[in-house]
């Protein structure tokens, strides 16, 4: 290989990483090594998506490692340190022009990196991590900073009002992800309720499912949460009439490969 050709290689891996910092907000090295180094799969798996994180290699890190150097070189990048210790990248104005200069709308990620609480950043983690994990296996995804700046699907208002913290496609299957804490206020979490109520009766009508609109279909509500949500929520829907196989047919409940606390998969 020329040295052109290195020059140039590093350069496609350049735009690689501002592209998933657009996308994403912002991200660490772990997730870039894992979103730009790993082979995508051709076509998603038929079992669905796998939620579990995927882990990098010594190479990838490395190779993202270098990448973001060079970036932050460049002054197209920022970086802060994240409650649990990591190091978060995101676009700064530079590197938002040079994805302008390319036809992608990005804007600077400088605030993302000053304005987010501890409990914003477990969430977004979680939310993060299936999202690439999604796309590494041929799954198209909607990110958790897509989803909340309505550029997918279901717009600035939501599905039904309500938008995910990642929705990953398949063709005309879609996997609505949410990510749960235990703790829930009474208000977000009535407003919850109402609207599983409301997919739950879309999904079961004669006529066909239509919340989504014309050939899209919901495979699975995905809920990563704890025990005590999962049992809490299965319960009060219960209540309201809702039968346990028509709930076991729609909702996933992942609780284990995921701890609130410690920002860990299993």
């Amino acid at each position: 290989m020329t040295s052109k050709d290195g020059r140039v290689l590093a350069r496609e891996n350049e735009l690689r990483v501002l592209r998933a910092l657009h996308r994403f907000g912002w991200l660490r090295t772990r997730d870039l090594a894992v979103l730009v180094w790993q082979r995508w799969a051709a076509k998603p798996s038929s079992d669905g998506p796998n939620l579990r994180r995927l882990l990098p290699t010594a190479a990838g890190l490395r190779m993202a490692q270098r990448t973001l150097r060079r970036l932050r070189d460049a002054r197209q990048v920022l970086s802060s340190l994240a409650p649990d210790g990591s190091t978060l990248y995101a676009l700064a104005e530079a590197g938002a022009r040079c994805l302008q200069s390319i036809g992608v709308a990005a804007t600077s990620g400088k605030d993302l990196l000053r304005q987010f609480s501890s409990s914003h950043f477990r969430h977004r983690c979680i939310a993060n991590e299936i999202a690439i994990a999604a796309i590494v296996g041929g799954f198209r995804a909607s990110t958790d900073r897509e989803t909340a700046q309505g550029h997918w699907l279901g717009g600035a208002s939501g599905i039904a009002g309500k938008r995910p913290d990642a929705l990953l496609r398949s063709s005309e299957l879609m996997w609505w992800v949410e990510v749960e804490r235990s703790r829930k206020n009474a208000k977000d979490y009535a407003k919850l309720l109402a609207w599983l109520d409301e997919v739950l009766l879309d999904a079961t009508q004669a006529s066909g499912p239509q919340l989504l609109g014309k050939n899209l279909f919901l495979a699975k509500v995905v809920f990563i949460c704890t025990p005590a949500f999962r049992n809490k929520l299965l319960k009060e829907l219960s209540a309201i009439g809702w039968q346990k196989k028509i709930l076991a047919e729609l909702f996933v409940f992942e609780t284990s490969l995921y701890t609130f606390m410690d920002i860990n998969f299993s």
